[in-house]
This record gives structure tokens, C-alpha cells and sequence, in this order.
């Protein structure tokens, strides 16, 4: 194998992993309402609509075992659980930002092709 196949292996190797941390239809809008600062489970549930209670209960178990958040139970009566992103998570900020970027462009430049066609 050539260093210029090597390179490639390597950066597949690298996107496959990224990409399987943040699969799904959920994990980024969770990530992305932490970037808010820590919440509790009701809340996120709030910020992140049509997501069932099962599905973030798995969602941020998915992402505590890849340390992209921390979950802090705090000993009171009732238990207080926050859920908030570690340096790993908060490491994604710019990745957010330029996905955003694109989500808008995206979303202009699909809108706009349908509004065209919709006229003709």
C-alpha cells in the first residue's frame, strides 16, 4: 500500500468513527442543546421535540459511554440528574458550526431549486 492509500485508509478509518458517535437522527440536537449548558432530562426532552422519553433515555446512555457527555446525580430530595458535555463534546463546537453553515445553505439552496420548479 502507497502512502497516498495509506492517508485515505487512515481518514475513512477516523470519518467511520466520528460518524458512528454521532449517528442518528438525535444525537447531534442533544449535543447541540448542551452547547446550551447542562439540562436536566425534562428539559432536554423540551428543547428537543418529538423525541420519545425511551429514545433520549438511550440516545444519552450512547453518548456518556462515548464520554461526549457527563451525567452529575446530585444527592437531594429528589434526585437531581444534569446532564452536560465533556471538554470531548464541547471539542465539537466548530464541527456544529459549520454543520449549521451548511444546513442553511442546504436548506437555500433546495428550497429555492423547488421554488423554481414549482413555477414552471
Amino acid at each position: 500500500m502507497n502512502q497516498k492509500d495509506s492517508v485515505c485508509q487512515q481518514k475513512l478509518m477516523v470519518t467511520r468513527d466520528a460518524v458512528e458517535v454521532i449517528q442518528g437522527k438525535w444525537r447531534l440536537p442533544i449535543v447541540l442543546a448542551l452547547t446550551f449548558g447542562s439540562k436536566r432530562f425534562g428539559e432536554l426532552q423540551r428543547d428537543i421535540a418529538d423525541i420519545s422519553p425511551k429514545m433520549l433515555s438511550q440516545e444519552l446512555k450512547a453518548l456518556e459511554e462515548n464520554k461526549i457527555i457527563t451525567r452529575t446525580m446530585y444527592d437531594s430530595m429528589p434526585v437531581i440528574v444534569e446532564y452536560s458535555l465533556t471538554p470531548l463534546g464541547k471539542s465539537m463546537n466548530k464541527m456544529l458550526e459549520e454543520l449549521l453553515k451548511w444546513g442553511v445553505h442546504f436548506r437555500e439552496e433546495i428550497l429555492g431549486k423547488q421554488a423554481v420548479a414549482k413555477r414552471s
